[in-house]
């Protein structure tokens, strides 16, 4: 999924808003809020949280991690931290098929040639 600057057009979004757009639960937002501190939303006075379109944009930067690259929450964590927050790449699924087949084909040769030496190793 990806969310354009442009696209985002008011200065505040509520937590409803910011789920409806990444089509996930509140709750998600949440915990998110509190793993990862590149989201920090502005508070009201009765508490509500109020996402800038620069927290969407990091929402948007994790949500691709850890949902469509299918990194965990530390390997996100670590991705974001070894890269600038503005060079984290938005890959559209297309891309990853094709990048998840050839590294698939990658690893199975990788696979082979462990195992070709370990049974060598066995052997002697």
């Amino acid at each position: 999924m990806k969310i354009a600057e442009k696209e985002l057009t008011k200065l505040y979004y509520t937590i409803g808003e910011v789920a409806l757009m990444f089509n996930v639960n509140a709750s998600l937002i949440r915990f998110w809020e509190k793993e990862f501190t590149i989201i920090q939303p502005k508070k009201n006075k009765k508490g509500n949280r109020l996402f800038t379109p620069k927290d969407i944009l990091n929402f948007n930067k994790i949500y691709n991690l850890v949902k469509e690259q299918g990194f965990t929450l530390e390997g996100a964590k670590n991705a974001l931290k070894n890269k600038s927050l503005d060079s984290v790449e938005i890959i559209p699924q297309v891309v990853i098929q094709k990048q998840s087949a050839i590294n698939t084909g990658q690893i199975i040769v990788n696979l082979e040639n462990i195992k070709s030496k370990l049974s060598k190793l066995k052997n002697n």
